[in-house]
Order: structure tokens, then sequence, then C-alpha cells
């Protein structure tokens, strides 16, 4: 349960989501004319100090936020969460109501921004849809982030937003702020606290829990409905560590090697968007009622 300390406010939520985003931005630059197909996550000519420049500017928010993320998000915290959303008895709605719900994590004073959750999400899909891509694809920009709908069940936002990474094994010294682990209690644990830990190599990530979070929670609310590449997309999107830092590849099977690149391609979709005109979400409803209703039933257990 929740203490009052652990569950924000609305608008605390969205500032929380508003610096990650921006944090994410400048950590993840995105590559300048670079093909999805041909992307090396890893530079071998990169200086060490260059991975590290941006912890020194970083929000104090953002570190205390990090701080609270590696901590708390241990082995059993994700089993537990995912055992308890995947019941799906918190809510009944269609996508486009979500998005509506999604909506009052905003509050109409709020001086940082004059765009809703519902525009953030049009942005994204907006730009796939401009561009001429799949259905389905701009179907997943628009529905991307609903998982954070998590904060208005009261969820702390540690365990809502933050880039993701595996939980029960070693944690990478790629993962943002990783001399935060060591308040971790899987650090102490050797069995979750080795290379493989409790995982097989080449196991495919479908076997491997990642941080529990937004990511996860609309992957498993969509599981049912769209096809494979969208699903990752809405899954690892926030999972840095291997899409743009190539680490966990050990545990990795064919599958996951050949969606990366779908990953990648919605990565600059989905982050670098934002500065775009807002969408105008009374006139495009129509489009996105019919686009919904091609691949989701009209109401969804939540």
């Amino acid at each position: 349960m929740n203490t009052p300390s652990d569950t924000p406010s609305e608008n605390a939520s969205h500032d929380i989501m508003e610096e990650w985003d921006a944090f994410v931005k400048e950590r993840y630059p995105q590559p300048a004319d670079q093909d999805p197909t041909d992307f090396n996550p890893t530079d071998p000519d990169k200086k060490e100090k260059e991975f590290r420049n941006y912890e020194k500017t970083v929000r104090p928010s953002v570190r205390k936020f990090y701080e609270e993320n590696h901590t708390k998000q241990t082995y059993d915290f994700v089993l537990g969460k995912k055992k308890e959303f995947t019941a799906f008895n918190r809510k009944e709605m269609g996508l486009w109501e979500a998005a509506e719900f999604l909506n009052t994590l905003v509050d109409d004073s709020d001086p940082d921004t004059n765009l809703s959750q519902l525009q953030h999400l049009l942005q994204t899909s907006e730009e796939i849809r401009k561009e001429g891509r799949p259905r389905w694809m701009i179907l997943s920009g628009f529905i991307h982030d609903l998982g954070k709908i998590l904060c208005l069940y009261g969820e702390p936002q540690w365990a809502v937003v933050g880039d993701t990474f595996p939980v029960g094994c070693t944690f990478s010294n790629k993962i943002v702020f990783p001399e935060f682990f060591g308040k971790n209690p899987d650090t102490k644990n050797p069995a979750l606290n080795s290379r493989l830990g409790v995982y097989e190599e080449g196991c495919g990530l479908d076997k491997v829990n990642l941080s529990w979070g937004h990511d996860e929670y609309v992957y498993q609310i969509a599981k049912p409905y769209l096809p494979t590449e969208g699903l990752y997309m809405l899954r690892y999107h926030s999972f840095y560590p291997w899409h743009r830092e190539g680490e966990y590849d050990y545990l990795c099977d064919e599958t996951d090697r050949k969606m990366l690149k779908w990953v990648l391609d919605f990565n600059k979709y989905d982050l670098y968007t934002k500065s775009h005109t807002a969408p105008d979400p009374v006139a495009l409803k129509p489009y996105y009622e019919d686009l919904i209703a091609e691949y989701f039933p009209a109401k969804l257990k939540w």
C-alpha cells in the first residue's frame, strides 16, 4: 500500500514525467540521418567521460526519482505488480476513453505546459501517420504512454516512468545512475546478482522481467490485439540499456534481435515530436475511433 509520501499529487506526477522526458531526450539525442536498421547502439570512439556529462546538470528531482526507482524496483516488487495489475480489475474503458482519463493527470492551471497528455499522444501518432507508416504503428504511437494512468491509481512515480531494466540478474553499469543500485536489496542476493541470475542464456526478452512501469502495463493491455512489431514498441520503448546502450544481448533470442529495428524506428517518434504543432483532439477523434475499432474491442479491462 502506498504511504502518503509515496503517492504523488496529479501535478507532481505530471512534473516528474515532463522532467524525465526532457532528461531522456538529452541523454539519448537523435542520431543525425540515422537508418534504424543500421543503428549501432555503441560508439567505440566515444570517450567514457562523454557518457556521464548529463549527470552534472540533471535536476535534483530527477536524481531523486532514479534513486528511488533503482532502490525499490526489486525482483519481488516487479512480480507482485505484474500479478496485481494483470488482474485487470481497475476500470473498464475504451482506448480513446483511456486517453481522456490520462488527460486528468494535468491540471488546467499547470504553468509549465499548455499541452494535454492526449495531445502528447497525438503528436507521436500523427508524425507516424504523416510519414505513411502502417496503421498498426500509428495506433501503437497513440497508445504507447497510456500505461501512465498508473499514476491515477495512486502508484508512485518511480513505478510508472523511468528507463526500464531487467530485474533478477546483475544491473548493468550502462543503466542511468548505476550507483543507486547499491541500495537495492537484490544486489545482496547472489541468486539475483549474477550475469544470468534467474534466467538462461538466450532465453528471450519475453521471459525476462523488466522494472515495472507504464510500458509493461500498456503492453499487457494490448497483447491480444496488435502485431508483434507494435507490441515490442510498447513494451520496450523505455528499455534504453538494450536498444540504445547495447546491453543484455546475451538474454535476447533471434526474435528480439529482429524486432530491435522496430523499437529504434519508433524511438524517434516517441522522443522527438514534442515540439511539433499541437494536434486538435476534437478534429482527430473520428479518425482514431475508426483506427481503434479496427484492432480493439469497444471496451477493455484495465
